[in-house]
Order: structure tokens, then C-alpha cells, then sequence
């Protein structure tokens, strides 16, 4: 027995056949806006990618520009589809093709799902990629001079500032860096030999902040160095007071910024998934409704259209048997080939 059996005469197919062209350009067009999602991410990621630890997080836009492209054109072809349907000499081309195209439709329709999900759970890897990338960022600060690395100092001030954050989880995390070059210390100085010596590694550590930490909203002027000295500074104390940094670390501002693009992304993507979905549900209600058309000849007759041509359980089964026949077929070659491989060894 079919599966939502509906019942249509020529009025309601012409309807459905009209409805379907349009939505297939309306999908053409979501079609280039899940493009156009899917590069502007692409760029974001790019623009910091000196603070990112691997390439993985660009999986999703790439995904995004793939189906935004393979959207416009199944949709397309659709929309040609949908029109040439309401000419029975024209529909005659399509009819061979349209059962693989449908099946096709559902495997695209799978994967925008999972490129869907993927977007909504993306921020696990994000944040472990913003995690390592800023790490290693800080720790490059302070190479100026060295090649490949000299614009690090230029990036890392211009996140802060940007996003209103310090260090990588909070502005402590500048304490455990040398983030000052060798080029810039007085070596002569007693108090730069003592940092220096009182350092296992040999480090210049301060408890001290870059400039871009500072937060210009803040009436004090900016205190950025000797941050846990109270004596340094006239009435203050870093333990009470509120400090004129960013509080913010930046792993958790990129997080947050990055993850509300996917999360709007994943919507978009979700809406136009939903589309997809009812789009390619008509193609077979229209499918089925011109193939069961009892006099070809007679236009006007009616016809019935269903969605599965069995139940679920039994499409399922015929799927299963189907899967097993073609087994037991390329297991046959397969012996044929090895008896055919014998005398010639014998």
C-alpha cells in the first residue's frame, strides 16, 4: 500500500508543478546566501588564523560554500524540471531521469543536515584551536625581529583591542610569559639580572600587561606594569580594586564571537534544510502524480501520487534485499574470477 496517497487531476498538478518552480528559485537564492555564509566564515577564520592551531575549523565553511554551489545548481535543474512538466512532450526528456535525481536530492539533503549539525557543534574543536593558537601566539610576541614571526606582536594588539580581552584566559596569563625582547632590555641593569636569575628558565618575567590590555573607558590612566605591587602606585590595591584591564581573556571573546556566527549560520542552513526537504517531498508527489496518469493521451485525467510506493516497513525490507542480492552478485563475480585464475596457475 502507498504511503500518503494523494489525489490530483490535471488543476492540482499544473498548481503543484507552478508552486515547485517557484520555490526552486527561492531556493537558487538560499542556495547563494548559504555561499555567501559559508565565505564571509571562510574570511573571519582566515583573518585569524595566526592564533588558530590547525586548518580543521575551516571544514565547516568549506562545507558551506560546496553546498551553497550544489544547491543553485540541483535547485536550478529543479526549477527546469518543474516547468517542462507542465508540457507532456517536454516532461518526456526528464522522465528516464528523474527517479536517479530524486535520489540524489535525498543524499544532498543528508548531507546539508550533517553540514548543518556540524555547524551548531563546532565549538568543541574551536575551543581547544583558540586554546593552543593563543598559547602560542603570546609566546611569539615579543620576535620582532625574527622572520615569520615579527607581525605576531602587531596581531595580538589588535585582537585585544578589537575584542576588548587580554591574554588568553585573563590578563595573568602575561605573568607567566616573556613577552618584553631581549632587544628592548638593559642587561646592565641589577634589576634586569635579578628577573633574569630568579628565573629557572632564564626568562624576563614581570607582572605586567601590553598596552593593548588597557581599557580606555577606565578614568585611571592605565596601570600596566608592577599590577600586583601596591606600593608602586598611589591609593590602589589589585587584590579590591577594579583593575583598568580587560577582564575578558580572549580565548573565551573569539569563542563567543565565533560561536554566535555558527549558531546564526546553523540556522540559516536549518531554514533552508527545511526547504530542501518539502521541495524535494513535491518533486515526488509530482513524480508519482504524472507517471500514474491513467490515458497519457487525455491530460485532464486523474491520477494518484504518493510519497513511498510500500509502507516504510516494507520499502525498508525491499532495500535490505536489495543490498543483499547485489552482495551475493559481487561475491559470484568474485569466485568466477578466482576459477577462471586456477588452470591458468595449474
Amino acid at each position: 500500500m502507498a504511503l500518503l496517497k494523494v489525489k490530483f487531476d490535471q488543476k492540482k498538478r499544473v498548481k503543484l508543478a507552478q508552486g515547485l518552480w517557484l520555490m526552486n528559485w527561492l531556493s537558487v537564492l538560499a542556495g547563494i546566501i548559504i555561499f555567501s555564509l559559508g565565505l564571509f566564515l571562510k574570511i573571519e577564520l582566515r583573518k585569524r588564523s595566526d592564533v588558530m592551531n590547525n586548518s580543521e575549523s575551516h571544514f565547516v565553511p568549506n562545507s558551506l560554500i560546496g553546498m551553497g554551489v550544489l544547491s543553485c545548481v540541483f535547485n536550478s535543474l529543479a526549477g527546469k524540471i518543474c516547468y517542462d512538466a507542465l508540457d507532456p512532450t517536454k516532461y518526456a526528456k526528464w522522465k528516464p531521469w528523474l527517479k536517479p535525481y530524486l535520489a540524489v536530492c535525498v543524499l544532498f539533503n543528508i548531507a546539508l543536515l550533517l553540514v548543518t549539525l556540524c555547524c551548531f557543534l563546532m565549538r568543541g574543536s574551536l575551543e581547544s584551536t583558540l586554546a593552543h593558537g593563543l598559547k602560542n601566539g603570546m609566546k611569539y610576541y615579543r620576535d620582532t625581529d625574527t622572520p615569520g614571526r615579527c607581525f605576531m606582536k602587531k596581531t595580538i594588539d589588535m585582537l585585544q583591542i578589537e575584542f576588548k580581552c587580554c591574554g588568553n584566559n585573563g590578563f595573568r596569563d602575561w605573568f607567566e610569559i616573556q613577552w618584553i625582547s631581549n632587544r628592548y632590555l638593559d642587561f646592565s641593569s641589577k634589576e634586569v639580572k635579578d628577573r633574569i636569575k630568579s628565573n629557572v628558565d632564564g626568562r624576563y618575567l614581570v607582572d605586567g600587561v601590553p598596552f593593548s590590555c588597557c581599557n580606555p573607558s577606565s578614568p585611571r590612566p592605565c596601570i600596566q606594569y608592577q599590577l600586583t605591587n601596591n606600593s608602586a602606585h598611589y591609593s590602589y590595591d589589585h587584590q579590591t580594586e577594579e583593575l583598568n584591564l580587560w577582564v575578558n581573556g580572549c580565548r573565551a571573546a573569539l569563542l563567543s564571537y565565533y560561536s554566535g556566527l555558527m549558531n546564526s549560520t546553523g540556522a540559516v542552513t536549518l531554514l533552508a534544510w527545511l526547504f530542501e526537504v518539502t521541495i524535494t517531498i513535491g518533486l515526488r508527489y509530482l513524480h508519482t502524480a504524472l507517471e500514474g496518469v491513467s490515458n497519457p493521451e487525455d491530460p485532464e485525467s486523474e491520477s494518484e501520487g504518493w510519497l513511498l510506493e510500500k509502507s516504510i516497513s516494507e520499502t525498508w525490507k525491499a532495500f535490505l534485499e536489495s543490498l543483499k542480492k547485489l552482495g551475493k552478485s559481487n561475491q559470484v563475480e568474485a569466485e568466477g574470477a578466482d576459477a577462471g585464475q586456477a588452470p591458468e596457475a595449474g
